[in-house]
């Protein structure tokens, strides 16, 4: 997560507000560091400093591998070539609240605790339901998301939405899917870990995926169906109670966030390889500039003014490294 850096306006401590501004400070600190604690959005976000007003993503094509040749043969010539690239520009975030001077006068200090740890909290708050809204709108098949009056780009370097029944190679191959209509049970997180694991590269390669992570909406249908399939080291499904392969092989992570940003009804579920994940962007979260909060006094009012200042963008980019089940007009996986 981003570090809170503090400005403190022109003799300010010399002023009624001076013994206010290190409690204040602290709280925001304090209460920083425990949301960052409990944040999903750096779960499923690879989350990287940025030093520039954008950020491209690309990568290199593989080749195509040594050929046989025999004796005092040509060398062959192989080549690689840039993949799909991607743009993300940053974007500005700001919010501010006031203290007035009578409630430092008449010592509120519950109010003096209440406001900085609400404005930190909207400030994380807003990082988590972007985060969320761009995955939920990917899973709703949307190419673009609108938050808070501002429009956002939910389509994977290659163009399509993250999830989408044809993600076309950039080279060779034939169109990919990570778009599954299977709603979750055994057999349908084993059939997407397979389809993940065969995944190619844009050279028609296969790659090293290996997922590892469910990801949920906060339901408890849908959770108590992820922990019947993973929770139990034997099948019970069958009569005598054969080896359950999904036993201890998932991390789980529920999404409150997500409940409000996927469609009324549904109950989706993603596989991701959080490895793969960081190593090659997936999905991908840049900081520029981090929480930036300055204090000073307003003259019209005299209340003291904190101002919050942040830069910084997400989105996707390779869409190998998660899935998602459960979606009307996914491939389906497994026949009824």
């Amino acid at each position: 997560m981003a570090n809170i850096t503090f400005t403190e306006g022109s003799g300010l401590q010399d002023s009624i507000y001076g013994k206010s501004q290190a409690p204040i400070r602290l709280f925001i600190e304090k209460h920083g560091e425990a949301f960052e604690a409990t944040s999903v959005a750096k779960a499923v976000f690879a989350e990287q400093k940025s030093l520039h007003w954008a950020e491209k993503t690309t990568g290199m094509t593989s080749m195509d591998g040594f050929l046989p040749v025999g004796e005092n043969g040509a060398y062959p010539v192989d080549g690689m070539q840039e993949g799909y690239e991607k743009t993300f520009e940053h974007m500005t975030w700001k919010n501010s609240f006031s203290i007035s001077r009578e409630m430092v006068e008449d010592s509120k200090i519950m109010d003096l605790k209440r406001q900085p740890q609400a404005f930190v909290t909207s400030y994380y708050r807003t990082r988590e339901k972007f985060a969320a809204a761009l995955l939920g709108a990917a899973i709703r098949k949307q190419t673009s998301v609108t938050f808070c009056g501002k429009v956002f780009d939910t389509k994977s370097a290659d163009g399509v939405c993250l999830f989408s029944t044809a993600h076309p190679p950039k080279v060779k191959g034939t169109n990919q899917s990570n778009l599954f209509a299977d709603a979750f049970s055994n057999d349908a997180l084993m059939a997407a870990e397979e389809r993940m694991q065969n995944m190619t590269d844009d050279r028609g390669n296969v790659l090293d995926i290996a997922p590892d992570t469910i990801l949920i909406p906060n339901q408890y249908a849908l959770k108590k169906a992820v922990f019947a399939a993973i929770g139990a080291d034997k099948d019970p499904a069958t009569a005598n109670n054969g080896f359950n392969y999904n036993f201890g092989r998932w991390n789980v992570i529920v999404w409150p966030y997500l409940n409000g940003n996927i469609t009324s009804g549904t109950s989706p579920w993603v596989l991701m390889d959080s490895r793969y994940n960081k190593d090659y962007g997936g999905a991908l979260w840049f900081d520029r500039t981090g929480l930036e909060v300055k204090s000073l006094v307003d003259d019209g009012s005299d209340a003291n003014v904190w101002h919050g200042y942040s830069r910084f963008i997400a989105g996707f980019s390779d869409f190998r490294f998660a899935a998602c089940g459960g979606v009307t007009g996914g491939t389906q996986m497994i026949s009824d």
